[in-house]
């Protein structure tokens, strides 16, 4: 019996453990097989799109429980809603977009006069007193042809170290130009050049060996450039003259009322934006004066002084290229655009000298005056200088006859007077004019 059990408990011990073998073998199998299921199709063996998935849900969203023309109603107004939602979307892009430059602009405003310095050179600590001078100097633009290739290509034959003299005539001034270039020409100044507004200029300068340059055709300018009087075809300048600074060339504008007897260059500075001649007539009122106001009524404090300089000539000036002087040429454009009865000289000085208060920013150039005797305008020449005997020896660069309507006769008595050495040249003129 026990012989019986015994074997009989071996026989079920070795049944079990052949069960539990087998067992194990279909668990490894089975593990193996969702191994390499797992690899082959990692998304599973009947996967379904999704976007097919959502679409019949939508469709069956729209079906159930809804007769087809609910379901074409609220397609319709789903459609509106998104249209609306679209468009309040782009009002709310818009004012993000327009806080956002306004946010840029304060910043902007807020660093501009450091980042304009950081621009013109490194900071530096104050020296000690006495020592310390501020900048004057503007750095130039860089120069960019593509503004006027055929502009660019007849400078870089004239100018001289990038710089000329530069004149706009049209027929009226026929005479007058040719005193202005035969003493060009007599002195040796070889970078000069003449804007030709009409075809009969050009042709006159060619055949006299004059450097000219005609724009291309804009009637704009050419409606002035044909009719227009001294202080029409002036105004024009301010206009012209933006194209030569955005080459990077320094410009020395000349009206054509003036005599040259020196080279200017020799005695320019070349340390501001703006270098002009003075309407003023002596110390006072070419460089400015400290003028006292007087109101009596107003007791202890009857006296205000405020401080006076006669206006620089927008006839004869030097610009160097950089942003400020581009932007001088830009305003008094503008202005002149928009007011015709508007004087080019009235405007020019405004701009120069009207600070920045409420509702206004000014100009922020560098300016110098020029040597009223070297740079000399009629006035001082025919009310001072030809009476005094220590100043009629003085040799000035040029003689502008801004003062006189007569002007070419006066230009070719200044030619004899300080030219050809005739000392009574002048002497038939008086000191002003007979016209009122």
């Amino acid at each position: 019996m026990a012989g019986r059990r015994e074997g009989l408990l071996t026989r079920n011990l070795n049944g079990n453990s052949l069960r539990g073998s087998r067992i194990a073998v279909a668990i490894m199998i089975g593990v193996l097989l969702g191994c390499v299921f797992a690899i082959l199709y990692p998304h599973g063996l009947f996967r379904t799109d999704p976007q097919i998935q959502n679409t019949r849900f939508i469709k069956s969203n729209l079906q159930v429980g809804s007769p087809s023309c609910e379901s074409s109603e609220r397609i319709k107004m789903l459609k509106s809603e998104i249209v609306e939602l679209s468009d309040k979307n782009a009002d709310l892009k818009k004012q993000v977009r327009e806080l956002t430059e306004k946010v840029r602009l304060a910043e902007q405003g807020k660093d501009h006069a450091q980042k304009q310095f950081m621009v013109l050179g490194e900071q530096h600590k104050a020296g000690p007193f006495g020592t310390v001078k501020g900048l004057r100097t503007n750095p130039t633009v860089i120069p960019d042809e593509s503004v006027n290739p055929r502009l660019a290509k007849i400078l870089e034959e004239v100018a001289v170290r990038r710089e000329l003299i530069v004149a706009l005539a049209n027929s009226n001034v026929k005479e007058s130009l040719e005193v202005w270039f035969t003493n060009i020409k007599r002195v040796g100044i070889p970078n000069y050049l003449v804007v030709a507004l009409d075809d009969d200029i050009e042709n006159f300068c060619k055949s006299n060996g004059v450097p000219v340059y005609k724009r291309d055709p804009d009637e704009g300018v050419d409606s002035v450039a044909r009719s227009g009087g001294n202080h029409a075809v002036s105004g024009l300048k301010f206009r012209i003259l933006r194209e030569f600074l955005q080459l990077g060339y320094s410009v020395l504008l000349s009206d054509i009322d003036i005599v040259y007897l020196q080279n200017p260059f020799d005695h320019l500075y070349r340390d501001s934006d703006v270098e002009s001649m003075s309407d003023g007539h002596n110390n006072y009122t070419a460089y400015g004066y400290n003028d006292v106001f007087d109101e009596p009524a107003m007791g202890w404090a009857r006296y205000a002084h405020t401080m006076r300089i006669w206006v620089y000539n927008s006839g004869f000036f030097y610009l160097r290229p950089t942003i400020p002087s581009i932007e001088l040429l830009d305003r008094v454009a503008d202005r002149l655009a928009r007011d015709s009865k508007a004087w080019d000289q009235a405007v020019f000085n405004e701009e120069l000298f009207f600070p920045s208060h409420p509702g206004y920013t000014g100009l922020h150039a560098s300016r110098r005056t020029m040597d009223f005797y070297l740079f000399m305008n009629s006035k001082v020449l025919f009310k001072t200088v030809r009476k005094d005997a220590k100043l009629k020896k003085l040799k000035p660069v040029i003689v502008h006859v801004n003062y006189h309507p007569d002007k070419l006769s006066r230009m070719k008595a200044v030619v004899e007077f300080y030219v050809n050495g005739k000392q009574d040249a002048l002497d038939p003129y008086p000191d002003g004019s007979n016209w009122q």
